[in-house]
């Protein structure tokens, strides 16, 4: 061994079906907040999906709180939350803010998440009293009001879980594969077919774990265990093809590798002590959901080779880049211009777009940046997530928790800390590469209600390296974002109110 070496909807779905038509009707003027509230699926697996619920204020003042208040079918319930306070009353569930996410400005929005264990979708939806959609508050189904004796319980705490149900995994809907030594888990990568879950057992499976087997829209397939199942790759060894490609005789390191392997849900258990951690190649529609990666060679998580629509949320990823520091990023989303040779299968680039990355705690000593965004990648969302800044390197330009270098990213909501030891310079970064083809890269990425401690040590909150290079498409940074402990300030641009 070396030396240290959940069915994914990224098009969000509104669940509040028959609401939809509210939601695109004008609102009357009020001299004060109006808030309204939409769930949207943004993970679904056979027996339970993954929601983002977004509290936005059309008002004209801002609101300094909100809760949201619905009610689940009996047969579904919520299994974990992050981002609000949750209380439960029989199948009625009430969400309140945190203390960082409680001011709603006009215009502006908050969110924060859950998963269900069960398919029902919520009814009677109200925030701050009154519907969710406008209009009176919704009356209350006798089946889903609460028992008198029924009493509150805490929610869990807004850090990620490791796992979408106590268990590891929710209870599977399609053919099952139970695997319990490495042999077996290699074997099930192998030959699973669509609509099938492997369920790892509790245990340590070392040994080159890579599958090429593809799920499809209707029939993921799901690979699921507790954070106690943990895949470590003591690789690599033999002598790889020049761009990486699962090869007889090679192994690439990596702790786990999809290669043309689209529609997986990856959920619960640990990758660790492995060159590279998640690799996704041509891998498109791919939830993460509840993973712990750590002590890697290199990078924790990868969508390259556009892995495009995919999702990684509530999930721990630190301690990467023991070995290379500068390519020791948490979560990569693309490649670099000067890999698109390899990795550039859509018209030449690496069209990994889409990516959303919600609700995961990144750090402390993730080496390189806690994400990088790379070039000829668009429309991503980076949201709810946390940065831990302690150990990061410094080397090969990594000085900030993101850098942005994509194009149309939404980055808000995060929580960003740093402290020593480290080599910091700004939180939030952005850079403008000349690729061929020619994009605006590093261009039209907007900033909200992210919160930055910059420890004393780092300059800007968010810096703009250009704006002469995004003609027409500019970045946008919302006067919703704060700093603290910074050297110089929240940006070097105007800030949008």
């Amino acid at each position: 061994m070396r030396t240290l070496r959940a069915v994914a909807a990224t098009a969000a779905v509104t669940l509040l079906g028959a609401a939809v038509p509210y939601l695109t009707s004008t609102a009357a003027h009020a001299a004060g907040p109006v808030l309204r509230a939409t769930v949207t699926q943004v993970s679904v697996w056979a027996t339970g999906y993954g929601a983002d619920v977004t509290v936005t204020n059309i008002g004209d003042a801002p609101a300094t709180g909100w809760t949201v208040v619905f009610d689940l079918p009996t047969g579904t319930t919520v299994s974990s939350s992050w981002s609000a306070v949750r209380t439960q009353s029989g199948q009625r569930y009430t969400f309140t803010n945190v203390n960082w996410n409680g001011t709603v400005n006009p215009g502006a929005s908050q969110t924060f998440g859950f998963n269900a264990a069960g398919i029902g979708t919520p009814a009677n939806c109200t925030v701050n009293g009154a519907s969710c959609t406008g209009g009176p508050a919704p009356s209350t189904s006798p089946s889903a009001s609460a028992s008198p004796s029924a009493s509150p319980s805490p929610s869990t705490p807004p850090s990620p879980s490791p796992s979408p149900s106590p268990s590891g995994s929710p209870p599977p809907g399609g053919p099952v594969v139970d695997v319990a030594t490495a042999a077996q888990l290699s074997s099930a990568l192998g030959s699973v077919n669509p609509g099938t879950t492997i369920r790892l057992a509790p245990g340590t499976y070392r040994g080159s774990f890579a599958t090429t087997r593809p799920g499809t829209a209707g029939s993921r397939i799901t690979l699921t265990g507790p954070r106690t199942a943990i895949l470590i790759n003591d690789g690599p060894s033999g002598t790889g093809p020049s761009c990486p490609a699962p090869t007889a005789g090679w192994d690439s390191g990596y702790g786990l590798w999809l290669f043309d392997a689209p529609y997986w849900n990856l959920t619960g258990f640990t990758v660790a002590e492995s060159k590279k951690g998640i690799v996704l190649d041509n891998s498109h529609h791919v939830t993460i959901s509840g993973v712990y990666v750590h002590h890697t060679e290199d990078e924790g998580v990868h969508f390259r080779r556009s892995s495009a629509d995919g999702v990684i949320r509530d999930s721990i990823v630190e301690y990467t880049g023991l070995v290379q520091p500068g390519y020791g990023e948490g979560v990569y989303l693309g490649s670099a211009g000067s890999n698109w040779a390899c990795h550039g299968n859509s018209g030449g680039v690496d069209r990994s777009d889409r990516v959303q990355v919600l609700n995961n705690r990144i750090g402390p000593y993730v080496a390189a940046e806690h994400i990088d965004v790379k070039e000829g990648t668009f429309d991503g969302v980076i949201r709810g997530n946390t940065f831990d800044g302690r150990g990061i390197s410094g080397q090969n330009s990594a000085d900030s928790w993101i850098d942005v270098k994509g194009i149309g990213y939404l980055i808000e909501n995060n929580t960003g800390t740093f402290a020593a030891p480290g080599t910091f310079v700004n939180g939030y970064e952005t850079h403008n590469p000349a690729t061929t083809p020619s994009f605006l890269n590093g261009c039209g990425n907007i900033w909200r209600s992210n919160t930055s401690n910059l420890g004393g040590i780092g300059q800007y909150a968010i810096r703009i390296t250009s704006t002469s290079k995004c003609p027409g498409n500019l970045n946008v940074v919302y006067a919703s974002n704060t700093v603290t402990n910074a050297v110089t300030g929240l940006t070097n641009i105007a800030v949008t109110p």
